[in-house]
């Protein structure tokens, strides 16, 4: 199969990559400047800057499926936030660009990866693909309403389209408050944290696992025009989590039992409260449909994603 990728120097590209190399894809990625992360098997074309107007003629020629990672990163300070308008420009209207010089290009589906945010920030069941969106923030909302137009020119086109909403994303080199909960595990010293008694639940993704659904997804016929919510398997709460995360490396996390009320009041005070609630609130997905429909199960478990992480940190 000929896979075009965009996003393939970020976290989750790179790893994509990897993997569809070692199962002999026939990969092609659209980059803003040449990279030499990839050896020469991986066909790159320079699109310069990506938006609403770039040019992918080129790279589309003979591709069978798209799959799109690239975007305008969440921002969780939201005073260094970007405007809804930004995240459009790339996380929007690029996707769309793409899509549709795809249909034109005659490929035949177009994975899209959203974010679990589209459902909403937190919840106390269980999200579902059938869930009423409800997103929150301008990257939720940049995402939600990509899906909508990728959906539509599915329903009037020939692309089928594939979206997947996952929750955190965790692995080697993980951006974001994951890279800092393994900055803390790896420090010589591992500082106490005030986090001992959140009883939450989260549902996270490895990056072995999600990598593996989206290459099932360029694959499976039923994945045709449909959306994916998908985790690993069972759910953590913010304590299980960093102390999972210090016991692969060795260490004992110290969690100080502060009342989750205390933490925040003073988040709000600091006006950190969107941090507060991402690290206290519950987000739950329910992924059987992947696997009902799909046939798809984790292909890894936390604690083995974390072992490769910690060995990985070993030979930086």
């Amino acid at each position: 199969m000929r896979v075009l990728l965009t996003g393939a120097t970020g976290f989750i590209g790179k790893a994509l990559v990897a993997e569809l190399i070692q199962q002999g894809f026939n990969i092609s990625i659209s980059v803003r400047q040449k990279t030499s992360l990839f050896p020469d098997k991986v066909k790159q074309f320079v699109v310069g800057g990506f938006g609403s107007n770039s040019d992918f003629s080129t790279s589309l020629v003979g591709i069978d499926c798209v799959i799109h990672l690239a975007g305008k990163a969440h921002v969780i300070d939201k005073a260094k936030a970007p405007a809804l308008d930004e995240f459009r420009e790339i996380n929007t209207e690029l996707a769309l660009n793409l899509a549709k010089q795809a249909v034109t290009a005659g490929v035949g589906r177009f994975i899209y990866l959203s974010s679990i945010g589209v459902n909403g920030s937190q919840n106390n069941k269980p999200f579902l693909e059938t869930d009423i969106p409800n997103p929150q923030e301008p990257y939720a909302i940049s995402k939600y309403e990509a899906e909508q137009s990728l959906l539509k020119l599915a329903k009037n086109s020939d692309l089928e389209v594939v979206i997947i909403r996952p929750p955190l994303v965790y692995g080697n080199n993980a951006p974001g408050n994951f890279g800092r909960l393994i900055q803390w595990a790896g420090a010589k010293i591992i500082l106490p944290l005030p986090l001992g008694d959140v009883n939450n639940a989260r549902s996270l993704i490895a990056i072995d696992n999600l990598v593996n659904f989206i290459i099932t997804c360029t694959l499976h016929p039923k994945a045709a025009n449909e959306i994916f919510l998908i985790s690993d398997d069972g759910n953590l709460s913010t304590t299980q989590l960093l102390k999972k995360i210090a016991k692969a490396f060795n260490k004992k996390a110290i969690l100080l039992p502060v009342p989750v009320s205390w933490m925040v009041f003073v988040a709000k005070f600091l006006g950190k409260e969107a941090d507060a609630v991402r690290l206290f609130s519950s987000l739950v997905v329910d992924s059987n449909k992947a696997r009902n429909l799909l046939d798809w199960h984790p292909i890894t478990t936390m604690d083995e994603q974390l072992c490769k992480i910690t060995e990985n940190e070993k030979n930086i």
